[in-house]
C-alpha cells in the first residue's frame, strides 16, 4: 500500500510539472505574437477582433479620443484581459490606414 501511494505521489508530481510547463510554453507563445514596440487591441461589437497596432499610434489625437472613450464605457478593470476598444472593426481599420499614412 505504501509503495502504490509513492507511485501515485510520483506521477502526480511529473502531472503537475508538464503542466506547468505547458502553461509556460502558450504564455511565452502569446506574448512572443505581438512584436516589440506593439500592442494588441480588441475591437468589435460582440465578437472581439484583436490587432496589433504600433505604439506609435497611442499618442495621435484621434487614437486617444478611442482610449478615453475605453476608460469611460470598461474603466481599467475589464474581463477580457487585453486593451478593448469601444468602436466597430470597421472604424477600427479605417483609423489605423489614417494613422498609417
Amino acid at each position: 500500500m505504501g509503495i502504490q501511494l509513492m507511485g501515485i505521489a510520483h506521477a502526480k508530481q511529473k502531472l503537475q510539472r508538464s503542466l506547468s510547463a505547458k502553461i509556460a510554453s502558450v504564455l511565452a507563445t502569446s506574448s512572443n505574437s505581438v512584436p516589440k514596440g506593439h500592442i494588441a487591441v480588441y475591437v468589435g461589437d460582440g465578437y472581439r477582433k484583436r490587432f496589433v497596432i504600433p505604439i506609435s499610434f497611442l499618442n495621435h489625437p484621434l487614437f486617444l479620443d478611442l482610449l478615453h472613450k475605453a476608460e469611460e464605457e470598461f474603466g481599467f478593470d475589464h474581463p477580457m484581459g487585453g486593451l478593448t476598444l469601444p468602436c466597430t472593426e470597421e472604424y477600427f481599420i479605417t483609423l489605423t490606414s489614417v494613422l498609417s499614412s
